[in-house]
């Protein structure tokens, strides 16, 4: 959709990422920070090539959005969806694993928004309920603030 627009994409995958840039990080809340502050930091080396900045990662703190808005204007996207949908669609198998009795060798302790911390965007620019919203309307959300996000930049 963005490239029918003529948009160039830049997407930071916060797998991705956690595999390269952000490889010596665990999952405490300090080290959580530093990987969205990371992933900040990467996003804005493209501001000057594409069009479009996305960075797909759990952010899991309002502090460090509020930091990210602050430093590089970023919006947040909230992305959300009601627990039994989550734990119905679980792809990778990681909310299984987080409900599991906490001696069973499997356990996940970490797992944001079941046994660590999620605090909800106090102020999200866009709230996109995937509980509700099919996959299509979810993307055309998406893809209608996107380009009313860019516009207002420059606007």
């Amino acid at each position: 959709m963005l490239e029918k627009q003529s948009l160039k994409m830049e997407l930071i995958d916060g797998d991705t990422y956690r595999q390269t840039l952000c490889k010596d990080l665990g999952f405490s809340k300090e080290d959580r920070i530093e990987n969205i502050r990371r992933l900040g930091k990467a996003a804005w080396s493209f501001k000057d090539k594409v069009d479009v900045i996305m960075i797909a990662a759990i952010n899991p703190f309002e502090a460090i959005r509020r930091e990210l808005k602050e430093k590089y204007g970023t919006k947040t996207v909230w992305i959300k969806c009601d627990m039994p949908v989550l734990i119905k669609r679980d792809t990778k198998g990681l909310y299984k694993r987080a409900l599991l009795h906490d001696d069973h060798p499997d356990k996940i302790f970490n797992l944001t928004g079941v046994n660590d911390t999620y605090e909800v965007p106090a102020h999200p620019d866009l709230v996109i309920d995937t509980s509700q919203d099919t996959a299509a309307q979810s993307v055309q959300k998406f893809y209608e603030f996107l380009l009313l996000s860019r516009a207002s930049y420059f606007s």
